[in-house]
């Protein structure tokens, strides 16, 4: 895989990394099947405080080959453990403002209790494991790069 390789099709899953607005019905079409009996989306957004500071926006970077690669094969994991139709996950890089979305994360499956189960799995999986870094950016203040883990404190840098 090349540095310029933006995204991946392989047996029932998708992944993609991009500097654009995400599109979730772009999304939920890699997964729309007539065997499917749920489809299950994440879409996670900027929001605007943490830890009651004022969020500017967020900003994310990766090492496009290696995140894809390891988000690659998270889904093929998921895909198998759970039974899948199809999954698609997609992070968007670059700066994201407040109440736009950052990853999307789409499952479609021949039951609901899978698809719930897959998409939350995907989704912690997708932040423990992917090659993607996030900085936040506070008004009137430097910016923190964070863990990419829900309420995880970050290290100023530099």
């Amino acid at each position: 895989m090349d540095a310029d390789t933006t995204e991946i099709r392989d047996a029932g899953c998708y992944v993609g990394l991009t500097h654009d607005l995400l599109n979730l019905n772009s999304v939920v079409d890699e997964v729309r099947s007539p065997q499917a009996g749920a489809i299950v989306m994440f879409a996670g957004t900027t929001r605007d405080n943490f830890g009651g500071k004022p969020v500017k926006e967020l900003q994310y970077s990766a090492y496009k080959p290696l995140a894809l690669r390891t988000m690659l094969s998270i889904c093929k994991d998921i895909h198998a453990k759970h039974d899948l139709i199809s999954i698609a996950m997609v992070h968007r890089l670059g700066t994201v403002p407040i109440g736009e979305e950052s990853i999307l994360i789409a499952v479609s499956a021949p039951r609901r209790r899978a698809a719930w189960r897959a998409g939350e799995q995907a989704l912690e999986d997708c932040k423990e494991r992917v090659e993607v870094w996030k900085r936040e950016e506070f008004e009137g203040e430097d910016g923190v790069w964070r863990a990419n883990r829900d309420g995880a404190a970050g290290q100023r840098v530099g």
